[in-house]
């Protein structure tokens, strides 16, 4: 089954590169037309062999940028009308790269009709070639799950009368949807006798991870009441990190309030848990933008460094930087550097959380918290790849661990690097106890969910604000 789900990959992959490959073919034709060069016009060896070697590295760009904007990404569960839309706006953008690139300085254009009507017919020709194939690609791949060929393990989590009934509806749209139910994970005491005679009980909903691991589960609907807010939190809790696709059950209000996406007209109605927070090409971008950024700002801010260096040195016995473990990305830990801004021995009593007048805290210091200098060394944590320039902030194991006690939902938190600063710093400020840990943690949760670049300049543009201010501590 795997080598099949590899050759879909590979159908939908080399539809699009011969879709592109044929369309620019056809287009230096029809140029050729448009430009009135056509008549009595013969390829010779050169001219074919450049044609070719022109086709094959366009073929290639838009390869690459249908892989940019996630095209390749869960091609299982695409819908052909969506990818026809999705198909014609990235290939106004592939187009417009494209003219301004290879088109625009074209000496046989002799007026600006002659550039509306090049573009025009590359961007038809392009988006018919590529629509019919894709949609053959796709209808294939639909074939190939309607007809069992290609399924998707899948666990059902509750054990009542409304798992029952979400087992009747998955058992009637399964067969359009792939799903492969192999089971159910009890929730509470109750098991509904009819679900226990028509599925497994594979363990109990507290060992989701080894279950997910040892059936090699793909897909999970949490069949439980949506009001029961702290059971379906426990759960997603358990759930993270893990590779399976999530879905809940929504309620009437999560409907009306528009979070409810049917991506089949015979599917179940799911509310399905985002696993890619950004597209791929954002993806890109935001660690290009933290590589170049930190760079040029241990570049060009050196004599900051310097200076700052001078005066921890001055300010009180003890090394110039602050090395402290931790934890990042996908809960592994790293050394977090700052410039010392404590006297040494600060914690000689435990792991302690700073305030307003904390007496460990240096006077040259307490001006560094001010203004950020203390973060400043983190720039190279960022160029490391431990951290990013925006996301959320890291905490230590000890304060952690105390956290997940009041909000088990932390863990979201290490879906994604932390950053140097974040929204929930920018918003709510330094946290001088657990309890404002966890009033903080709403705005880094929001964040998540809502990345995107434009984000991350937002959150840069009022850390910037608040250093001018001098609102930090």
């Amino acid at each position: 089954m795997q080598l099949n789900r590899r050759f879909q990959y590979f159908k939908l992959v080399a539809a699009d590169f011969g879709a592109a490959l044929v369309a620019w073919m056809c287009f230096y034709l029809v140029r050729k037309y448009l430009l009135n060069e056509l008549t009595g016009y013969r390829f010779t060896e050169g001219a074919l062999f450049d044609l070719t070697g022109s086709a094959m590295f366009i073929a290639v760009f838009w390869t690459v940028l249908y892989a940019l904007v996630g095209e390749y990404r869960d091609i299982f569960r695409k819908s052909r009308l969506a990818e026809i839309l999705r198909l014609a706006r990235v290939s106004v953008l592939g187009a417009v790269v494209i003219f301004f690139t290879l088109l625009l300085d074209d000496e046989g254009v002799v007026n600006y009709r002659a550039y509306y009507k090049t573009f025009t017919a590359y961007y038809l020709l392009h988006f018919l070639i590529t629509g019919i194939l894709r949609t053959w690609a796709v209808s294939s791949v639909q074939r190939q799950i309607r007809r069992g060929k290609i399924s998707f393990p899948t666990l059902l989590v509750g054990s009542n009368e409304l798992a029952m009934s979400t087992f009747n509806e998955l058992n009637r749209t399964s067969r359009n949807l792939g799903l492969r139910l192999v089971g159910f994970a009890p929730v509470g005491d109750t098991v509904d006798p009819q679900l226990a005679a028509a599925l497994p009980a594979r363990g109990n909903y507290t060992r989701l991870p080894a279950i997910v691991r040892a059936n090699k589960i793909e897909q999970i609907v949490i069949a439980i009441e949506p009001s029961e807010h702290r059971l379906i939190q426990d759960i997603l809790t358990l759930l993270e990190g893990t590779p399976a696709r999530v879905s809940i059950l929504p309620d009437l209000y999560q409907m009306l309030l528009g979070s409810v996406k049917v991506n089949h007209l015979f599917g179940t109605p799911l509310i399905e848990i985002k696993q890619d927070l950004l597209p791929v090409w954002q993806v890109m971008l935001k660690r290009v933008i933290d590589v170049v950024g930190s760079g040029l700002f241990l570049l060009l801010a050196c004599w900051v460094y310097a200076f700052t260096a001078v005066m921890v040195k001055l300010s009180s016995p003890g090394p110039v930087f602050y090395r402290q473990v931790r934890i990042g990305k996908n809960g592994q830990p790293f050394r977090i550097i700052k410039f010392r801004s404590m006297y040494v021995d600060a914690e000689k009593s435990g792991p302690a959380l700073s305030s307003d007048h904390d007496p460990r805290i240096t006077p040259w210091g307490r001006f560094m918290r001010k203004v950020r200098l203390d973060e400043l060394p983190q720039f190279w944590n960022v160029l490391k790849g431990d951290m990013s320039l925006v996301g959320p902030r890291p905490e230590r194991q000890y304060f952690i661990d105390q956290i997940v006690k009041i909000a088990p939902h932390y863990r979201h938190l290490h879906r994604v690097r932390p950053g140097l600063t974040s929204l929930g710093q920018v918003k709510y400020g330094y946290a001088e106890t657990v309890a404002q840990m966890v009033e903080r943690l709403k705005f880094d949760i929001l964040y998540i969910e809502n990345m995107s670049l434009a984000m991350d300049f937002r959150v840069l543009l009022y850390t910037l604000k608040i250093i001018v201010e001098g609102r930090g501590k």
